[in-house]
C-alpha cells in the first residue's frame, strides 16, 4: 500500500526552486513559515527525498505552487528478483547507491557550506550560490594583435570589461555534462572551489549525475596528508577516505574500474611547490588507469603549465549584471541575517546604488565574486558606499594580495614572495602610472617583463646580468597573474590590469609618492575625462591635500582667463559672450538674492540657469546640488521665481507657430506666477502680457497665425520684464571656442567640489578658503 509521505520530481523540485528563488528566502525561514523547528524537512524537500505530506502540501502552499504538478506518490517498492541481483549491471548501480548513501553526509559536511573572509559563521552553499557561467575559449590563448584591443576614445571606454575582450559563455553545469575531464580555470576569487562544491552536493542530493559517487577532494590537503603518512598516492587517499564511510578497498576499486566516480580535484595551484610534480602525476595516473571516470580539476589562470591529456580547458566567466543581482538579494538576505523583507529592500538599494554613474569603479570590480561580497559587507553596514572610495579598493587589494592565500594557509613562489608587500605595491604602482600615462590599457608581455625588470635594477644595489633579470621578471609576472590576478592576460602575449580601477589607484599611488614632481604635472589633465578617478583617488590617498586641491582651483582658473578668439555673435540687452564676464554677471546676481544656501551654490544654479537652451549644459544643477544639497528640496523664494521665468522664457523661444496651439495653454500656465510674484510688480506685468496671447478657444489657423506674427515682440516683452525686475533673461551667445571652456570650467569645478566632498584630507582653512572662491571671477579672487 502507498506511504503516507511524498517526494518532489526532477521536474518539480526545479519549479519549487523557481518558486523558493522569487520568495528569496532562507530555508530556516521557510520552516518557520511552515511551523517546523528544524530546517530538515525543508532540506529533504528539495532534495527530492520523502517527508510527511502535511509538510509537503504546506510547503507548496508557502511557495504558492500546486503539489500534485510537482509530487511523486511513494509506493512500497518491490522486493528485488534473483535477476535483478545476478547482472552486473544490478551489482554495480546496488554499490553505487549503497556508497553514495554511506558517503551522504560526508559530503554535505565537505561541501554543503561555505567560510566567507570576514563572517564569522559559515553560509550554507544553497543560500548564496549563484549559477556560473563557463568561456569555452580561454582569453589568455586567442591569437590577437594589440591593434584589435587598443584605441579606444577614453570616453567610450569600456570599464567593465576592459574594451571589446568580453566572450560569450555557457551554464556550468552544461560544461560539466558535455566534458568527460575537464580543467576549470579561473582568476582568484572567480568562484572555482564554489563551483566544484556545488557539482559535489547536487550530484550528492541526486540533482545531477545521481549514478555516479561525488568525490571531494582538496589537492593542498591531499599533498599534506600524503606526505605526512609517506603514501604519496592518490587512489591510496581516496580509499583511506571511503575507509571511514565504511567502503572496502574492494568496493572502491569497483567503483573505480567501473567508470562510476565523479572525482572533484580542487586547487591544484594552492599544491606546495616541493609536491606540484608529485601531486600531478598522480592526477595522470589516476586518469589513465580509470579513464572511464570523469574528473574536474580546478586551477588558477597561469599558475600552471602542465597539460593533462585529454582534458579541455575552460575558464570561469566575470558576473554579469544578472549574476550580480542575484548575488547580492541572496548576500543581504543569507549572509546579512536580514529578515527576507528588509533583506531584500537592502539588495535593491545596493544595486540601485550600483548602477550609479559614480560608482562604475566599484560595480567593476563587483563582476569578481570575492570583490562582490566585499562590496556587500562594506554596503552593509551604512547602506551606502564610503565616500573614501579609496580604502574599499585598499580592502581589495589587501584581500587578493596577502588575506584570501593567508585564509587558507597558502604559501606561493620564493621569488614574488621575497618582495615585501610595499615592494610589490610599489611595483604594481610604477607599472600602471607608466602605462597609463602612455594611454595603454593593454600592454605586451616584453613591455611587461621590461618594467619588472628596470624596477627590480632600481631595487638591487649588487648587478644584476640580463640573463637573471629576464627570467625574474618573467617569473614575477606569472605569480602576479596566478596569485593576485591583478594582471591578467586577455590575448597571447597581451596583458592588462584585471580591473581598470585597479590600474587607476595604483597610478594614484605612484604619484602620491612622488607627489612634489607629480602633483602640478596631474593638474594638466584636470579636464580629461579619463584622469577623472586618477584625480579622485589621489585626493582620497593624499596624507594632506590641500596643495592638490589649490593647484586644481588654479588650472580651472585659468580656464576662464580670456586668451581665446570670441568669435563674435550678436548679443541684445547687454549681454556678453566671454565666461570671465558670464561669471561677473553670476556674482553681482547671487550677491543680489536673498537666501539661505550657500553662496558658491547659488554661483552655481545661476551660472547654468542663464544659459541658452540649446546649450548642453543648460539647467543642469549637478554642480549647485554637489555644493549645497539642502538644493535637492522644494527651491523657494527667489531662485524659485527665477527659475519659473526661465522655464517660461523656455517655453516661449522653443515653441514653434505649428505647435503654438497645442502648447499655447503650457505657456499660459508657465506666466501663471502669482504663488511666487505676490504683490510685487512684476505680478502686474506678467499679467499684461499673459492677456496678449490670443484666446485657446480659437481655431488652430488663427492662434498658429497670431504667434508667428507676434511671437518675436511677445517674447523681447518677456524677456524685457525678466531683465528689469529680476536682472535674469540676457542672450548669452558664447562663441565655440568659449562654449568648450564653459564646458571644461564647469566640469573642473564639479571634480573639484568632489573630491572636496570625498573625505580627502584637507585642512578646515583651504576647505573654506576653496568654497568660498568657487565661481568666482578672477577679478574677485
Amino acid at each position: 500500500m502507498a506511504r503516507r509521505s511524498l517526494q518532489a520530481s526532477p521536474e518539480g523540485i526545479k519549479k519549487a526552486k523557481q518558486a523558493f528563488l522569487r520568495k528569496g528566502w532562507t530555508q530556516e525561514y521557510l520552516a518557520s513559515e511552515v511551523g517546523i523547528e528544524t530546517r530538515q524537512p525543508i532540506w529533504k524537500f528539495f532534495a527530492g527525498k520523502p517527508v510527511d505530506r502535511h509538510v509537503f502540501i504546506e510547503i507548496c502552499f508557502r511557495l504558492e505552487i500546486e503539489p500534485e504538478e510537482i509530487a511523486l506518490l511513494l509506493q512500497v517498492e518491490p522486493l528485488p528478483t534473483d535477476k535483478d541481483i545476478t547482472t552486473p549491471d544490478s551489482d554495480i548501480n546496488t554499490l553505487v547507491s549503497k556508497v553514495r548513501q554511506q558517503r551522504y553526509d560526508k559530503i554535505q559536511d565537505q561541501c554543503g557550506s561555505l567560510r566567507l573572509l570576514d563572517i564569522t559563521r559559515p553560509v550554507e552553499l544553497d543560500d548564496l550560490y549563484v549559477h556560473v557561467n563557463i568561456l569555452e575559449e580561454i582569453t589568455s590563448q586567442r591569437w590577437l594583435e594589440l591593434s584589435d584591443l587598443q584605441g579606444f576614445r577614453p570616453e567610450e571606454f569600456d570599464r567593465l570589461s576592459l574594451g571589446k575582450v568580453r566572450l560569450e559563455g555557457v551554464s556550468g553545469l552544461n560544461a560539466v555534462e558535455r566534458y568527460g575531464k575537464l580543467m576549470v580555470l579561473g582568476k582568484p576569487g572567480a568562484g572555482k572551489t564554489t563551483f566544484l562544491q556545488y557539482i559535489a552536493v547536487q550530484c550528492n542530493q541526486g540533482h545531477f549525475q545521481s549514478h555516479l559517487v561525488p568525490i571531494f577532494i582538496r589537492l593542498k590537503n591531499f599533498a599534506e596528508d600524503a606526505l605526512d603518512e609517506d603514501n604519496f598516492s592518490l587512489k591510496h587517499y581516496i580509499s583511506q577516505e571511503f575507509e571511514r564511510s565504511n567502503v572496502s578497498t574492494l568496493e572502491v576499486e569497483s567503483l573505480f574500474t567501473q567508470g562510476r566516480n565523479l572525482l572533484l580535484l580542487d586547487g591544484l595551484d594552492e599544491v606546495p611547490e616541493s609536491a606540484s610534480d608529485a601531486v600531478i602525476k598522480q592526477i595522470r595516473k589516476l586518469g589513465e588507469n580509470y579513464y572511464k571516470n570523469p574528473i574536474i580539476i580546478t586551477c588558477r589562470l597561469a599558475a600552471k603549465d602542465y597539460r593533462f591529456s585529454g582534458f579541455t580547458e575552460v575558464e570561469i566567466a566575470d558576473f554579469k549584471s544578472e549574476q550580480i543581482g542575484s548575488f547580492a538579494k541572496k548576500w543581504f538576505v543569507a549572509v546579512a541575517r536580514n529578515s527576507p523583507e528588509s533583506g531584500l529592500k537592502k539588495a535593491a538599494l545596493f544595486l540601485e546604488q550600483l548602477e550609479l554613474s559614480q560608482n562604475q569603479p566599484i560595480r567593476e570590480l563587483a563582476t569578481t565574486p570575492i570583490l562582490l561580497n566585499l562590496t556587500c559587507l562594506v554596503f552593509q553596514a551604512k547602506a551606502a558606499f564610503p565616500l573614501k572610495r579609496s580604502d574599499l579598493y585598499k580592502q581589495g587589494l589587501d584581500l587578493l594580495l596577502i588575506r584570501w592565500d593567508g585564509a587558507r594557509g597558502i604559501k606561493r613562489d620564493e621569488i614574488y614572495r621575497n618582495l615585501s608587500l610595499p615592494h610589490k605595491l610599489q611595483l604594481l604602482s610604477q607599472i600602471a602610472a607608466i602605462t597609463f600615462e602612455q594611454e595603454d590599457y593593454f600592454f605586451e608581455k616584453s613591455t611587461l617583463q621590461q618594467l619588472i625588470a628596470d624596477y627590480l635594477r632600481e631595487l638591487s644595489s649588487d648587478h644584476i646580468d640580463l640573463a637573471t633579470l629576464e627570467l625574474d621578471s618573467a617569473a614575477i609576472l606569472q605569480s602576479i597573474e596566478a596569485q593576485h590576478g591583478l594582471l591578467v592576460e586577455r590575448a597571447r602575449l597581451i596583458y592588462s590590469f584585471s580591473h581598470l580601477t585597479f590600474q587607476e589607484y595604483f597610478t594614484a599611488r605612484a604619484i602620491v609618492a612622488g607627489a612634489d614632481a607629480s602633483l602640478p604635472k596631474l593638474v594638466q589633465h584636470l579636464t580629461e575625462k579619463r584622469w577623472r578617478e586618477v584625480i579622485l583617488l589621489t585626493a582620497q590617498i593624499l596624507p594632506d591635500a590641500d596643495r592638490l586641491l589649490q593647484l586644481m582651483k588654479q588650472q580651472i582658473d585659468a580656464v576662464a582667463i580670456v586668451d581665446v578668439e570670441d568669435g563674435s555673435g550678436s548679443l541684445s540687452n547687454n549681454a556678453n559672450q566671454t565666461l570671465p564676464q558670464l561669471l561677473d554677471w553670476v556674482r553681482q546676481k547671487s550677491l543680489a538674492v536673498k537666501t539661505s544656501y550657500k553662496p558658491a551654490a547659488v554661483r552655481a544654479f545661476y551660472l547654468t540657469l542663464a544659459l541658452p537652451p540649446d546649450y548642453p549644459l543648460a539647467g543642469n544643477q549637478a554642480l549647485a546640488l554637489a555644493i549645497d544639497c539642502n538644493l535637492a528640496g522644494e527651491v523657494g523664494g527667489e531662485l524659485a521665481l527665477d527659475l519659473a521665468l526661465i522655464h517660461a522664457l523656455t517655453v516661449a523661444v522653443t515653441l514653434t507657430p505649428e505647435l503654438a496651439s497645442d502648447r499655447l495653454s503650457a505657456l499660459r500656465l508657465a506666466l501663471d506666477l502669482n504663488h511666487l510674484t505676490g504683490s510685487k510688480p512684476i505680478s502686474a506685468s506678467l499679467r499684461q502680457l499673459q492677456h496678449q496671447l490670443p484666446n485657446p478657444d480659437e481655431d488652430q489657423d488663427s492662434i498658429k497665425q497670431w504667434w508667428q506674427v507676434n511671437s518675436q515682440a511677445w517674447i523681447s516683452q518677456l524677456r524685457a520684464i525678466a531683465i528689469a525686475h529680476r536682472h535674469i533673461g540676457y542672450e548669452w551667445h558664447l562663441s565655440q571656442a568659449w562654449q568648450q571652456r564653459f564646458e571644461q570650467y564647469n566640469y573642473g569645478n564639479q571634480l573639484l567640489v568632489e573630491c572636496l566632498n570625498s573625505n580627502c584630507q584637507v585642512t578646515p582653512t583651504v576647505r573654506q578658503e576653496l568654497e568660498e572662491m568657487l565661481l568666482l571671477p578672477l577679478s574677485e579672487l
